[in-house]
């Protein structure tokens, strides 16, 4: 059987389970897309690829499979950059397909030629540039392979013009072995002894969760220790859902704009309990007083992001969910009889922090962004999926929408990514097309990518949009009104677009709330709507999010409302 490299890729894709595509094409994939018309894998066409890449991230994190997206070469490839980062950064499963110029021709500054594998290698997980129509059904299986297994991440597979249109005679490849590439996915048990030991000795433990807990599916298994050990929970911005956000145990989000709870209870723990987590900055602080007090387990399957931060006093190298179910077995020999009594102080002492400093705003007679993340909880019931871009609006999300379920909050976490909430929600929706997805958007990061509306709207997707509008670039202006004595430079939203009739101009619904009163009517409006909606909230302009740790402070000392 004679295939093109090009027939070989979809025929493959299939055998992977690839169900859609984002992308956009060129000259350079003219062979591909032409297979990809006859194929039964659905193709979304984006309106830069910038957005292919944020949905194929927010398709892997909603559906739990590998993302696909697919681009030209030159600008096409250079423009996935910003979205690899952000899906490297969250160790998120997708494969990135880039056209390149015929193999004869690298190298000689070809009309949209650039080395992307050179641009992208410090922020994929690997690459490959396929030089042989040969070798592209290998490549393939094993850039799913390694996307997907260990700490997951992109892979970038660049197909030069050539390589995709030339036929071969095909055999199919069936077993390859990458013998420099052995994930660690079950831990040393001896290291399982200590920590069971640790757990039962504790007076003040702390299970702080990350995404790594959410990527390996072990939400059940933390649940289970956190419930049985009688131990508190908080999780870093990825972590939110690894553990039910309205259980009497969780403590909400830790570091810079945590909840009070959260990070006192870090200050004053004597073990935390770390899965599946990079301490950050942005969680710890100053790094050299935090958690004090506490011994400290990192368990996590990259053994690179162990001590990488943080000194750890247990490491444990491991699949978080092989991990958890292993601990809770060895847990269930001790004897914990008196864990509940010997908590109830630290228990008590953690509810005493939330009721005296609590998350709190003051509705008034301007809307308020909390009131409008509160109601949209409210009406949901807490089963959308939300997507948010970068920002105040991704705090507020994070503070106030309270999250059950793994993979029913997705943003940009590491990166920090503006515009990524859009694109992200048509790949969540295109994943679960029966769930709710709602992206919790700025009036500044929501334009960064606002023309996927079009790809809703042709696509027939309901994603809503909620606009916190303040016509500030608002973290910075935070920041500025904090410690730059509100020196606003460059940060008014002067001349933003009338969103309803954006909305309408794209031929979704567009809504606006421009009152407290305003606000039910018009979420209910929204989500009762089968189509693409914006809605557009105007909020009041100079809100901060709190609570708030300055830079280079602990995370005990924050500033509060």
């Amino acid at each position: 059987m004679e295939l093109t490299g090009a027939q070989i890729m979809m025929k493959h894709l299939k055998e992977e389970g690839v169900d859609s595509i984002f992308g956009y094409p060129g000259g350079a994939v003219i062979d591909i897309y032409d297979e990809v018309a006859k194929s039964e894998i659905r193709h979304i066409l984006v309106r830069h690829e910038q957005g292919a890449v944020h949905a194929a991230d927010g398709y892997a994190r909603a559906g739990g499979k590998v993302g696909v997206c697919l681009v030209t070469s030159g600008p096409g490839a250079t423009n996935t950059v910003t979205g690899i980062a952000s899906a490297h950064m969250d160790s998120i499963p997708i494969v990135i397909f880039t056209g390149q110029v015929p193999t004869k021709l690298i190298g000689n500054d070809a009309f949209q030629e650039v080395d992307i594998i050179g641009i992208t290698r410090p922020c994929t997980k690997h690459s490959y540039l396929v030089k042989h129509t040969e070798d592209l059904e290998r490549i393939i299986k094993e850039a799913f392979f390694i996307a997907k297994s260990g700490r997951p991440g992109p892979v970038l597979i660049d197909i030069p013009k050539d390589v995709a249109n030339t036929k071969i005679s095909y055999k199919p490849f069936k077993e390859f072995n990458l013998k420099s590439y052995n994930p660690t996915y079950k831990p040393y048990i001896k290291q399982l002894d200590k920590v069971a030991k640790l757990i039962k000795n504790a007076e003040r433990p702390v299970i702080f969760a990350g995404g790594g807990v959410i990527l390996s599916k072990a939400s059940e298994a933390l649940t289970e220790l956190a419930r049985k050990t009688q131990t508190p929970v908080t999780a870093s911005l990825m972590g939110l859902g690894a553990f039910p956000g309205t259980d009497p145990l969780w403590l909400g989000m830790i570091g810079m704009h945590g909840t009070y709870r959260a990070n006192m209870s870090t200050g004053a723990c004597d073990l935390i309990i770390a899965v599946g987590v990079r301490f950050d900055d942005r969680v710890t602080g100053k790094t050299d007083v935090f958690a004090a007090q506490a011994k400290i387990v990192h368990i996590d399957i990259d053994p690179t992001s162990i001590r990488k931060n943080i000194p750890v006093t247990i490491p444990v190298v491991g699949d978080c969910n092989i991990t958890l179910n292993q601990l809770n077995r060895l847990i269930d020999k001790e004897d914990l009889g008196n864990l509940k009594k010997k908590r109830k102080k630290w228990l008590d002492q953690i509810e005493e922090w939330k009721s005296t400093k609590p998350l709190a705003y003051k509705q008034e007679d301007i809307i308020k962004p909390q009131y409008v993340v509160e109601k949209l909880y409210e009406l949901t019931k807490g089963e959308a999926i939300i997507t948010t871009e970068v920002g105040q609006n991704q705090m507020w999300a994070a503070q106030y929408y309270h999250f059950d379920r793994p993979g029913h909050f997705i943003t940009s976490g590491g990166l920090g990514c503006m515009g990524f909430g859009l694109p992200a929600a048509i790949g969540a929706q295109i994943a679960c097309p029966d769930k709710l997805v709602v992206d919790i958007a700025g009036d500044g990061s929501i334009q960064m990518n606002i023309q996927e509306m079009a790809t809703a709207v042709q696509c027939n997707l309901p994603v809503k949009v909620v606009i916190l509008n303040n016509g500030y670039l608002g973290m910075v202006r935070q920041w500025q009104e904090l410690f730059y004595d509100k020196r606003y430079a460059c940060t008014c939203m002067d001349h933003a677009p009338d969103f309803v009739k954006l909305a309408e101009a794209y031929g979704a619904v567009g809504l606006r709330a421009t009152k407290p009163e305003e606000v039910e009517s018009v979420i209910s409006e929204g989500l009762f709507s089968p189509k693409t909606v914006i809605m557009d909230f105007i909020v009041e302009q100079e809100e901060s999010v709190y609570p708030m740790v300055p830079a280079g402070a602990p995370i005990t000392e924050m500033l509060l409302v």
